[in-house]
């Protein structure tokens, strides 16, 4: 895309790789980041004099820090006409995407950089389910060999100090904390905000402002619900996920991975992993989102609805590595109401081996991709 657009965009989580990947992808590109107090300084203070000095086939990290860039990058693309002149990358979402949509839409091509997916991570670091779970993706963790008890929270405890008071001037930080950690108790379950407003003490529209941040920020995304209800009422509310694994158990207390076999958010916790792997693999080649999940007021549920067309893949997700009968009725039962469509049913489990049946394609855990 370097050679068709002028400038690229590479957002993601902080520690997700972007920088590394920039440098590795653009070797002759110059590099400053943003994050630095000086470089910082100059370009909110000369912007147009950082642009002369940074003004060709140039990485500049963290750019949201100098918002004033963003409309002399514009007239700068424009003028020239080059492509790839500008790769911009940035960890607040909402803040990024905002001033791009403001200056240079049309001129731009944006990228997601989650943390590695276990595709990514098989090829160096082989590792079975639990482990790849409690560690999650983050590329520091198993660059420089760190435990994720050692990890995370300094993690954390920069995000709070840092990015939670750059988008948000919140004062009571140690509730957003306390919020952060309800959130990891509802992996996988309709957002609520209401219900967390009670718990915390605070109002509903605080909870909503709170998961907007969290969401900016890609520690956690909303899986909404398919729009089709077949003439039966639906839940209409999304649900929650975190974009890795690893913070969340963090969050959720646990200190090592055999703590997950008895735990009770087990099932929840591979729930997120599978439907983030999804998502990661979809991210990492290019395709856009279109994934939902689906519940009716009955119960009835599919835990990840893939469209395409007029074909519709359903996933159930078993978090079990024996695989029962009873794995595949909410599949067997959306199949019959969704009479218009092209139905594929999967079923992901937590057992090492694929195959293929003659009603529905089992995945193991390792395959997700295969989605």
């Amino acid at each position: 895309m370097a050679t068709k657009f002028p400038v690229i965009a590479i957002t993601g989580p902080r520690q997700s790789g972007k920088t590394t990947l920039c440098k590795k992808l653009f070797k002759d590109y110059r590099y400053v980041s943003l994050e630095n107090p000086d470089n910082k300084e100059f370009a909110l203070s000369d912007p147009k004099g950082f642009l002369e000095e940074y003004n060709d086939n140039v990485i500049i990290d963290e750019v949201q820090n100098a918002p004033e860039l963003f409309s002399y990058i514009q007239g700068i693309v424009d003028e020239s006409k080059k492509t790839g002149q500008y790769i911009l990358t940035g960890s607040q979402n909402f803040l990024l995407l905002e001033k791009i949509s403001q200056t240079l839409a049309g001129r731009i091509y944006i990228y997601h950089l989650l943390p590695f997916s276990y595709s990514e991570l098989n090829v160096k670091y082989k590792q079975v389910l639990l482990t790849h779970i409690f560690k999650g993706g983050y590329p520091r963790i198993y660059d420089k060999d760190i435990h994720p008890s050692d990890f995370f929270p300094s993690y954390i405890q920069t995000y709070l100090e840092r990015d939670v008071r750059t988008i948000l001037n919140i004062k009571d930080i140690n509730k957003f904390g306390m919020f952060v950690k309800i959130c990891a108790g509802r992996i996988g379950q309709i957002f609520n905000s209401s219900n967390i407003a009670n718990e915390l003490g605070i109002d509903h529209k605080t909870v909503i402002s709170w998961l907007s941040i969290l969401e900016a920020s890609f520690i956690v995304y909303r899986l909404q619900p398919w729009h089709t209800n077949f003439n039966k009422r639906t839940i209409k509310s999304p649900k929650i996920y975190f974009y890795d694994t690893g913070l969340a158990c963090y969050l959720l207390g646990l200190k090592k991975e055999s703590e997950l076999k008895l735990h009770f958010a087990k099932g929840s916790l591979f729930e997120n992993y599978v439907i983030t792997e999804h998502l990661k693999n979809r991210l990492n080649i290019g395709l856009q989102l279109s994934s939902y999940f689906w519940r009716d007021s009955s119960g009835n549920e599919i835990d990840l609805l893939v469209e395409e067309a007029k074909t519709l893949k359903i996933v159930e997700i078993k978090s079990g590595k024996t695989i029962k009968t009873d794995f595949f009725k909410g599949l067997n039962k959306f199949e019959k109401l969704a009479n218009n469509f092209i139905v594929k049913k999967l079923l992901v489990y937590g057992g090492n081996e694929s195959q293929k049946r003659s009603h529905v394609q089992i995945l193991s855990w390792k395959d997700v991709k295969q989605i």
